[in-house]
């Protein structure tokens, strides 16, 4: 809680990230009664109906559960490349700045960084590092997008874009890191297996705007998902009774419509924190799904002054800021966002 001028107790508003979402009473409820077994040894049939119910909504063959959308990314690059290998990726691509390495230190992979600055890749300089396998560069294996991009504002792929992309890149993998996928499909009326289509393999997350406490996926061609389930246990990922989670998870893929209402929520403070902020340039008009995300040499500053008044936000990198829109917001909390930005002062200097 946070104390008012006037000694008053109010709940943070809390625009950190929208894995800070509560599972429903539908899903404690769903995890009360789950049915359970061993996933170890791949018994649990709560988690065979979320596997198979998640292949089919992504158009592959099969699917894996695991604990985070992290293990999803790493167990991807642990099948689909080798040590020494080049995965191409945008450079602010979650598997390239917020995993902390993990692709160096697990796989022995390497990144070749293309500019992703409005959330697609720029297939000129994918095709720069492609052509350089001639020049006796290390050989690339594995092309990896973001969809929605989160840098950038929660941005959604054009499908023409991933569907070009996948033609240029030839018989190489293809690894769509589609944490916020559902935020793509609602916001583009693209279906998550077209949006997937192109890809070898495609992993979402449960636990952000769908309100599961915990969860993530990765979907594919059925051999892939039978050597990720060896990597999966090599990273420490095999659950044992997790079928309770996965009935979270299965209620979480009945939510995917209410998505929209982030999305409405989150235009409408993109347009007060652009008016708020002008020098920033920000265009509101590019925020197309939960996230407000803008650019700002004192960004830091404004979510440590937006903290004091009871907004909780944050930053991506040392002049990005990003506000994030969940099932946790409501209209009121909309309202009372506008109402602190209209407080904020920066100070001079």
């Amino acid at each position: 809680m946070v104390l008012t001028n006037l000694g008053i107790m109010i709940r943070p508003i809390d625009l950190r990230s929208d894995t800070v979402t509560q599972p429903t009473d539908a899903m404690r409820e769903a995890m009360f009664r789950a049915v359970v077994g061993d996933d170890g040894f791949n018994d649990d049939p709560t988690i065979h109906q979320l596997e198979q119910r998640f292949a089919a909504l992504m158009g592959k063959e099969a699917a894996i559960f695991v604990p985070s959308g992290v293990m999803a990314n790493q167990i991807a690059v642990r099948v689909l490349t080798r040590p020494g290998d080049v995965i191409v990726a945008g450079r602010s691509q979650h598997v390239v700045s917020f995993e902390y390495g993990a692709s160096a230190r697990n796989s022995g992979v390497q990144f070749g960084l293309v500019n992703d600055e409005r959330g697609e890749l720029a297939l000129d300089e994918v095709e720069e590092y492609l052509q350089a396998e001639d020049d006796h560069q290390p050989a690339v294996t594995l092309v990896s997008i973001e969809n929605t991009h989160m840098p950038s504002g929660g941005t959604p792929w054009r499908l023409s874009a991933i569907q070009a992309l996948r033609a240029a890149i030839g018989p190489r993998a293809l690894h769509l890191d589609g944490a916020r996928i559902f935020n793509a499909s609602v916001a583009t009326g693209v279906a998550p297996a077209d949006i997937a289509a192109p890809a070898t393999t495609v992993m979402a997350c449960l636990s952000k705007g769908l309100c599961a406490p915990v969860g993530s996926l990765l979907a594919g061609p059925t051999e892939l998902m039978e050597r990720g389930r060896l990597e999966r246990k090599r990273l420490g990922g095999t659950m044992r009774q997790a079928g309770f989670l996965a009935a979270a998870g299965l209620v979480a893929l009945d939510g995917i419509d209410r998505l929209a209402e982030d999305h409405a929520r989150a235009k409408i403070l993109a347009r007060a924190f652009a008016a708020r902020f002008p020098e920033a340039n920000y265009d509101p008009e590019s925020c197309h799904t939960n996230i407000v995300a803008f650019t700002h040499p004192r960004a830091r500053l404004i979510a440590a002054l937006m903290e004091e008044q009871g907004v909780l936000g944050g930053t991506v990198a040392p002049k990005r800021a990003r506000f994030v829109v969940h099932a946790g917001i409501s209209d009121d909390d909309v309202q009372r966002v506008i109402e602190v930005l209209e407080q904020v002062s920066l100070p001079a200097g």
